[in-house]
């Protein structure tokens, strides 16, 4: 039962002195269960010249080496769990890009904590018995999937396991199942979009209220043409396998930043050595699960930027926020000594009324220099106009390019449909500088 007709548990809306009092004592706990029972942090902090005992504030916990991705790999299937295996009552995994996959162990004091955080995230945004929720992302091994689910389900609302592909039979669904709620990838809400203009639907009579789009970074200018089309509001979610999937952030109504649930994780923002980055500066996330049975990582670098904001929030609740993720360190490409983000260029896309709704980066190398060019679909009643009106098209958006990255790219305007399609994450990088 939700704690009220706003908050779906009270800990929302806890002071924050009993938040950080909360945290700190289960900072301890989990650093202790982690020295106890798995063996790799036991040897790592004796390694660091660390004992539980030594946390004695919250500062200390920079006394604690890093945990990693790498970590995970190489402790393959099991190897960082703290509890023994007949507790495990599920597993997800998350490949990444390349070696062994991550894999996350649940108990079933995990996976009740998560699907409640879960709930709070979603019950934020408005979703409530009388929806009908289409879930559209992968139910295997992702945690979006699930998470998603199991969450909706618990607040009462009708759950579509819809997953992905199909995406013809999803808008039939969407308008026969009278959905008011969906969770899709950005990139592939925008597919939905395409695909129902070309049944002959318009995007906005489908009944949409709600979006919960995560996954992959996206722009607040993606934002604005996922609520033009759909007529709803789209909201960031943010997660990662490795903290139990999604939940661990979610934007409220206020679509400004995303309340972290600092009761279940304690936050960092660090810079590229490692340390505290400066209050409001951007750096890595690292994040401590406070209430993990399963796989108490401590310290553990998601890779993903942002950094935290001070505001208070008049939604009311009292857990700090997160910028939105400003792009994923394993993401960031370097050209000609300059860091890139695919986030950054989907910004200036997506701002720009003749550009399309998808496009692809490709970096190539010629002689010693490298080369980025900007693929980009363009509307198709720009496409069928004049070569002139073309060029200053692509001359406009290499120009706003070139003012956000500090960086001459190509541009090459390409025919609608010409890009892949995605049902998941989008794949919009392709470097092709190993194979010269």
């Amino acid at each position: 039962m939700p704690y009220s007709d706003k908050y779906w548990q009270k800990e929302e809306v806890m002071p924050p002195k009993e938040i950080e009092e909360l945290q700190f004592k289960r900072l301890k706990w989990v650093i202790r269960h982690a020295y106890d029972n798995v063996p790799f942090y036991r040897q790592r902090l004796k390694k660091a010249g660390v004992h539980p005992d030594d946390i004695k504030r919250r500062e200390d916990i920079a006394k604690i080496p890093f945990t990693t991705k790498e970590h995970l790999r190489e402790n393959y299937p099991f190897g960082l769990f703290a509890v023994p295996k007949e507790k495990i009552i599920r597993i997800h995994t998350s490949s990444g890009t390349s070696g062994k996959p991550k894999v996350v162990g649940y108990t079933r004091s995990d996976l009740e904590n998560w699907i409640n955080m879960v709930a709070r995230c979603l019950y934020m945004v408005g979703v409530r018995e009388r929806d009908v929720f289409q879930n559209m992302v992968s139910y295997t091994f992702f945690t979006g999937g699930l998470g998603f689910h199991y969450a909706a389900e618990l607040i009462g609302a009708m759950v579509v396991p819809a997953g992905t592909g199909n995406t013809e039979r999803q808008i039939r669904y969407m308008l026969d199942f009278g959905t008011t709620v969906i969770h899709a990838t950005p990139s592939y809400a925008m597919h939905i979009k395409e695909v129902a203009e070309a049944m002959g639907i318009k995007p906005d009579e489908i009944g949409l209220k709600i979006g919960c789009f995560g996954a992959e970074p996206w722009s607040d200018n993606t934002r604005k043409r996922l609520e033009d089309a759909f007529g709803l509001k789209a909201y960031d979610s943010y997660g990662l396998s490795e903290m139990n999937g999604p939940g661990v952030a979610f934007e409220c109504e206020e679509q400004n930043g995303l309340h972290i649930w600092a009761d279940h994780y304690f936050i960092e923002i660090v810079d590229e050595e490692g340390n505290p980055a400066a209050e409001g500066e951007k750096g890595e996330l690292v994040l401590t699960p406070l209430t993990k049975e399963a796989l108490p990582l401590l310290r553990y670098k998601t890779g993903d930027i942002t950094f935290i904001m001070d505001d208070e929030c008049s939604c009311g609740r009292t857990h700090p926020k997160i910028h939105r993720i400003l792009g994923r360190a394993d993401d960031m490409i370097v050209v000609r000594g300059i860091n890139v983000f695919p986030s950054q260029i989907e910004h200036v896309l997506m701002q720009i009324p003749e550009v399309g709704d998808h496009f692809q980066v490709v970096i190539t190398r010629r002689g010693s220099l490298d080369e980025l060019t900007v693929r980009v679909e363009v509307r198709d009643e720009i496409f069928t106009g004049e070569l002139a009106d073309l060029d200053k098209i692509r001359q406009k958006v290499q120009r706003e390019l070139q003012k956000e990255l500090g960086l001459r790219t190509n541009v090459e305007l390409v025919e609608k449909g010409t890009l892949e399609r995605f049902v998941g994450k989008a794949k919009r990088v392709l470097d092709l500088r190993e194979e010269v």
